[in-house]
């Protein structure tokens, strides 16, 4: 732990220069007197540091001292090697970069260390993107990109989410998050956080303005804020559905946003044994067997789940389990379903496709 931390010492001298002992304390989580004694122990080993006391004093190395030490561990060598692997930096250009710089790096690690690192890169594989995502609009980063490191505000033409004509706004942006596969800009609007993502943007233009950030925000705080205020958005609408037990992993990864709690599976898993359900619409035959009285299956043929949404009409995304799913309740969810597959029976009830359609 010591080795560790003298290192750690050394590489964080090298990087900032003079540093208050109280800061190296607090980075290493020790006290500061056991850092002027790790002090001591590099100087005693031949580093040249050394510590000046008073309100602007810090410990120091002596100027143009350098180690070419990586003070790199086998997991920290694997960890970077992984990292290279996430994907992301394509979409910056920054392949070729990456690959040079991790040429560099294994150069430089000790030989124990090398093989750890080629493995992790070649055994482990990070895929960011969701299953069946398709296929992703062209996303063009790079006057994004530039905003964001040369801080300054930016001019766009956006789309939102079911509009077809381009608003223009002028942004202060924090900087760029790919979360799932999708690259978002982070940027204050009027004065106001706002998320914008990047394969919306129709063009970006720089101003001669420096960007104009809230005092005390920056990225990661701004990101949380806003991801946030999508996630915990008010659902209004509660809906209970039974839906086929062979369909119900589907279910959970498709409406996993929407679900409130566990499936209800009548069998001993979930939180409920299917009362109120729908599902325990059952009649006993003559053998004694349970079945489903409207068709034909058993009740433990369904799970029961139950969803939130923030408008009644968000049911309709219950129309892709077609007969596989039922919405029990509340009445006006399953009406919403029963109109909107009403019109899907008239849009196919003709076989001249493009046949104009009422309503």
């Amino acid at each position: 732990m010591k080795s560790d931390r003298l290192l750690s010492i050394l590489l964080l001298l090298q990087t900032r220069g003079r540093v208050p002992a109280a800061e190296l304390a607090e980075r290493l989580e020790v006290s500061t007197r056991t850092v002027y004694r790790d002090v001591e122990s590099l100087s005693a080993a031949g580093v040249p540091v050394y510590a000046e006391r008073g309100r602007h004093g810090g410990i120091a190395l002596l100027p143009g001292f350098r180690t070419d030490v990586t003070g790199m561990t086998t997991d920290e060598a694997r960890a970077l090697f992984i990292l290279a692997a996430q994907g992301a930096h394509t979409a910056l250009g920054l392949d070729e970069a990456l690959g040079s710089a991790l040429r560099k790096v294994m150069a430089a690690l000790p030989a124990p260390h090398r093989p750890a690192a080629e493995l992790a890169g070649s055994r482990i594989l990070v895929d960011p993107d969701k299953w069946m995502s398709g296929p992703r609009p062209a996303v063009d980063l790079d006057e994004l990109h530039t905003a964001v490191f040369t801080d300054r505000r930016l001019r766009i033409c956006y789309r939102h989410s079911g509009e077809t004509r381009l608003r223009t706004y002028t942004v202060d942006p924090y900087g760029l998050v790919a979360k799932a596969g999708t690259w978002y800009l982070v940027a204050d609007r009027r004065g106001r956080p706002q998320l914008f993502r990047a394969d919306r943007v129709a063009s970006a233009t720089l101003t001669d303005a420096p960007v104009r950030r809230r005092a005390g925000a920056g990225l990661a705080g701004v990101w949380q804020q806003l991801r946030r205020q999508v996630e915990d958005r008010p659902a209004e609408v509660r809906v209970t559905a039974r839906i086929r037990r062979d369909r119900l992993d589907l279910a959970v990864r498709i409406l996993g946003a929407a679900l409130t709690g566990p499936p209800r599976t009548g069998d001993g898993e979930g939180t409920g044994n299917g009362e109120n359900s729908g599902a325990g619409k059952s009649a006993v035959t003559g053998n004694g067997e349970e079945t489903e009285a409207a068709t034909g299956n058993t009740a433990s043929d369904w799970a029961v789940i139950e969803l939130a949404y923030p408008v009644i009409g968000a049911v309709r995304q219950l129309l892709q389990f077609g007969d596989s799913l039922e919405v029990l309740d509340p009445p006006e969810a399953r009406r919403v379903m029963a109109e909107a597959a009403a019109t899907l029976t008239t849009v196919y009830a003709d076989d001249s496709p493009g046949r104009p359609t009422t309503g």
